[in-house]
Order: C-alpha cells, then sequence, then structure tokens
C-alpha cells in the first residue's frame, strides 16, 4: 500500500517537475524573493529562507528522482533481456549484465567496439565495390 503510494507521488512529481512551468514558477521565486531583499534589508534571515527552502527541496527531490530512475532502470532491463531471450542468435549470457564486475562489463565493451569497427569496414568495403 505504501509502496503504491510513493511510486504514484514520486513518478507524479518527477513528470511535474520535469516541465517549463515548474522550472518557471522556481525561476519566479527566487526573482521574489531577490526583489523582497531590500525589503528585509538583505538580513541573514531573509538569506536563510531561500537556503532552508532548497535545501529541504534538494533533499526530498533526490529520494523522488532515485526512485523514478530506479523503476525506470528495471523496466528497460526487463525489456532488454526479454528481446535478448526471444531473438535466437543473440546471446543469452548477457542477460544479467548489471551483476557483471567492472572488467567484465570493459571485456565485452572491447570486443562490441571491434564488431562495430568490422562492421564498419565491411560496409565501407561494399560502397567502395
Amino acid at each position: 500500500m505504501v509502496t503504491n503510494a510513493f511510486r504514484t507521488l514520486a513518478h507524479w512529481v518527477a513528470d511535474v517537475v520535469g516541465t517549463p512551468w515548474a522550472f518557471l514558477s522556481g525561476l519566479l521565486v527566487v526573482i521574489l524573493w531577490a526583489l523582497t531583499g531590500p525589503l528585509f534589508h538583505f538580513s541573514d534571515t531573509w538569506q536563510l529562507v531561500i537556503n532552508t527552502g532548497t535545501t529541504i527541496i534538494t533533499f526530498l527531490m533526490v529520494f523522488l528522482i532515485q526512485s523514478t530512475q530506479n523503476r525506470d532502470s528495471k523496466a528497460i532491463h526487463l525489456k532488454l533481456d526479454e528481446l535478448i531471450r526471444a531473438v535466437h542468435a543473440a546471446r543469452n549470457t548477457l542477460l544479467d549484465l548489471e551483476n557483471c564486475t567492472d572488467e567484465e562489463l570493459s571485456k565485452l565493451e572491447e570486443e562490441f567496439k571491434k564488431l562495430r569497427e568490422r562492421a564498419t569496414r565491411k560496409a565501407e568495403q561494399s560502397t567502395a565495390a
């Protein structure tokens, strides 16, 4: 129950704060705050208002954004795993790459780089002929 509510809230907040309107709203708040500076004689309390507000919002947004990113990443991995599994010529050993060591990932990256270079050379030879 709590997990679904949090997921729904995190997704909704990520959608809302990712809009130009959210950016413009934040910009408007900062402009209004700056314009009130002379009214409050640029006091420590006046500065503390924006510092505290932005710190709290940033702190909470980190958790919401991380939750949304984790969920999206997991969904993408599952979709890719299904594609690899469904294509008979694909290597099923690539299904669990997120659990590989950095060295294993580097080795695979180098292998794909060589495959890409071979494919590029082959395509260049075909167009030259």
